[in-house]
């Protein structure tokens, strides 16, 4: 199926590893512009070559997701750079889930603000595409309780509630406002790697919670992700879509 997306022009934030780095690819093998951002200046320069070195017209950019003023110029440099941008993806996420003054300001700065600031700098220049999308990541953790329930939690059901909203506000422009829940995603060098490795007892739950015998992974994630993002999805908005392999059992109505 060709998704509309050639030649468009996408942001995502967190964009280095794991299911933000997934998101990227699956823009690029769509034929998409990519523009990505992170914290961390190495991985974005190796993620920017590794892309790039393929011929994908991805640029990647040092960016704290949780400033609002470095997003805003993020994006309007972007905007400039390719002409215009069509789609938006918040990935970023502090991975805050100690019940911790510092992970409840991490949780709130990088993961809620951060979608906020993603959203409200991109929103003027999507009033110019003919695509007009904005995808959050959230989790299942943001829908039912589960031992992040705390901060992360938290942000990731707030993120849920903005995003819904948003979709209602924007729908007169028609800039669509969706939000994607991941279950339980395995990925290399990842925090259920590292619970694999370090708590056994805790990934041994983990995984009795799924249905299928197994994590998700993040290209899975990033094809709802995409999809989403895409023309072929230009009548769901406010949508919260799941990707978790049965794993939670709350109905969605």
């Amino acid at each position: 199926m060709d998704l509309g997306l050639e030649g468009k022009t996408v942001l995502v934030t967190g964009g280095t590893k794991g299911i933000g780095r997934a998101i990227v690819q699956a823009f690029v093998d769509e034929g998409a512009t990519v523009a990505f951002c992170a914290r961390n200046p190495e991985d974005v320069r190796a993620a920017e070559s590794f892309f790039t070195a393929g011929g994908a017209t991805v640029r990647g950019s040092v960016v704290d997701a949780g400033d609002a003023s470095a997003i805003r110029s993020w994006v309007d440099e972007a905007a400039k750079n390719f002409g215009t941008i069509d789609a938006a993806v918040a990935n970023a996420s502090a991975l805050a889930v100690a019940d911790e003054p510092e992970s409840w300001e991490a949780s709130f700065r990088v993961d809620l603000m951060g979608t906020v600031n993603l959203c409200q700098a991109t929103v003027p220049h999507l009033e110019r595409s003919s695509v007009k999308s904005l995808v959050a990541l959230s989790s299942v953790s943001g829908r039912e309780a589960s031992f992040s329930s705390g901060p992360y939690g938290t942000m990731k059901s707030a993120i849920i509630s903005y995003m819904a909203g948003l979709a209602l506000s924007l729908a007169n422009k028609g800039i669509r406002a969706n939000t994607v829940s991941p279950g339980h995603t395995y990925i290399e060098g990842g925090t259920w790697q590292e619970h694999e490795r370090d708590n056994p007892e805790l990934f041994s739950h983990a995984m009795g919670l799924n249905p299928t015998g197994r994590m998700g992974t993040a290209e899975e994630v990033a094809s709802g992700v995409v999809f989403l993002s895409s023309p072929r999805a230009s009548r769901i908005s406010g949508t919260n879509l799941v990707i978790d392999g049965a794993m939670t059992r709350g109905i969605q109505f």
